[in-house]
């Protein structure tokens, strides 16, 4: 078996590993005995008298496979200080605590109710202080707003996050490092005094660079809702920054209708059809490589502009992977190079397989478009290019295809219009994008300026917005 062969067949089974031990609970007694099995099978195999090959890859294999069940166990079964904290005080529930921390990452707003991420650095019980690093879901009134990197002390009940519905909410937020909430806690007034033991040097660049990032962010947002009427103002914040919050329900349900709710995500499978989108139109203006370059620029600058968190980088990787798919022509080794960079990530969050639905749609879709398309285009050549529609058409069509288990399993419908509203829409996007981009940007300077450009971009974005609205009556 050739080397590269070893490389996918070792990294799928570590993956296999990581399916098993999410869907069953695997005992480490299991994998002390596996992987005695494992290693003696090399050991045996390998003997230089007898020495098989297949029998030493099987060993090997098998230590990978046990090595994703490892890696999912001590992951899932890690517990934090304040996870620890809930368990000893199950006992006595009701007993309010005092968590000083700062805001880690964009509060979501929901009406009236705000969902706060608080990264927890101080936890207060009685005349007691313990010294924590850990993640806390906050479910607070909407005012006062809270930003990024704002230091909050809040008194409340801890609690272990409960599935209250069919949806999984406590992996959920365990897939996200969060493993305690609190509920509409008591926004204390006294100022927490950061000190140096709490946030070190590098946790301190972080937060002031990722303020400046959403300051950056709300600016270019307020000045996009300046220059163009709602509701495209809105569209044009949730492709370029997936600023969903503002889009009026009627039209986000138009968007679910036809299928074409992956725009205004922040997830793989839009990054990924957006890039190539973003690519198809550059190379109209540009050499291949030269709008390769600019495709890679924005989804780098997408990314930070988003707040860079772990479903965007792991959406923005999986994005990069097709665009040197297609700005380069082809991969050396597409297998190997999809498994790599999906072993990476599992690796770094293994629940991200099982319990990340952005994370399957991402490597559904770059699948379909590596592997699908080519076989689709061949079957077509016939056809005339009509500029670039044919193209879309057929990418459209392979990733849809390839996505399409996944949205009716997940949920448990399909829209027969989606191809068609995406042919309609996606060859627009770039052009969008670049007006809203420099719509946010001119406004920001120039506000006149910003106007005048954004009348271009609402005339291409009220295009988009009608092509959803009527497919969506059908």
């Amino acid at each position: 078996m050739h080397k590269s062969q070893v490389f996918f067949w070792s990294l799928a089974s570590f993956l296999i590993g990581i399916f098993v031990a999410s869907v069953f609970s695997v005992g480490q007694v299991f994998i002390y005995v596996g992987l005695i099995a494992a290693i003696g099978f090399i050991a045996v195999f390998g003997y230089q008298k007898s020495f098989n090959q297949k029998g030493m890859l099987a060993g090997f294999l098998g230590v990978a496979f046990l090595f994703g069940i490892a890696r999912f166990n001590s992951v899932n079964l890690r517990q934090d200080v304040l996870d620890i904290f809930v368990d000893l005080k199950a006992s006595r529930k009701g007993v309010e605590v005092v968590v000083n921390g700062y805001v880690d990452d964009e509060p979501i707003i929901k009406g009236s109710k705000a969902e706060v991420v608080l990264r927890a650095k101080e936890l207060i019980a009685g005349d007691r202080t313990v010294r924590v690093d850990d993640k806390i879901m906050i479910t607070a009134n909407s005012f006062p707003r809270f930003n990024y990197g704002d230091v909050v002390s809040v008194k409340g009940d801890l609690r272990k996050p409960e599935n209250l519905t069919d949806f999984d909410y406590v992996t959920y937020l365990k897939k996200e490092n969060i493993r305690t909430t609190m509920f509409y806690p008591t926004i204390r007034d006294e100022k927490w005094e950061v000190r140096s033991e709490n946030i070190g040097f590098f946790e301190k660049t972080k937060i002031s660079l990722y303020k400046k990032i959403f300051l950056v962010k709300k600016s270019f947002e307020s000045a996009v809702s300046r220059s163009i009427s709602e509701p495209n103002a809105a569209f044009i914040n949730g492709i370029l920054l997936g600023s969903r919050q503002n889009i009026p329900d009627s039209l986000t349900e138009a968007f679910n209708k036809t299928g074409t709710t992956h725009i205004l995500a922040i997830s793989g499978y839009n990054i990924m059809i957006i890039s190539w989108a973003v690519l198809a139109g550059l190379i109209y203006f540009f050499k291949r490589r030269t709008a390769f370059w600019l495709s890679v620029a924005m989804i780098i600058l997408f990314t930070i502009l988003t707040g860079a968190s772990s479903s965007v980088v792991r959406a923005a990787t999986m994005g990069l992977l097709l665009l040197f798919a297609n700005g380069y022509g082809r991969l050396y080794n597409p297998k190997n190079s999809i498994i790599l960079a999906g072993a990476a990530m599992v690796w770094w969050n293994p629940f991200a397989l099982i319990f990340d639905i952005g994370f399957q749609l991402s490597f559904a879709a770059v699948l379909g478009l590596i592997y699908l398309y080519p076989r689709i285009d061949s079957r077509f050549k016939k056809i005339p290019k009509l500029g670039n529609l044919k193209e879309i058409t057929l990418m459209t069509l392979s990733a849809q295809i390839a996505v399409a288990p996944l949205l009716i399993y997940y949920f448990k419908n399909f829209s027969p219009v989606s191809l068609p509203t995406n042919i309609l829409i996606l060859p627009f996007i770039p052009v969008a994008m670049f007006l809203g981009f420099i719509t946010g940007l001119s406004g920001t300077l120039l506000p006149v300026l910003g106007q005048i450009i954004g009348w271009f971009a609402w005339a291409v974005t009220a295009y988009q917005i009608a092509v959803v609205r009527i497919l969506s009556g059908f």
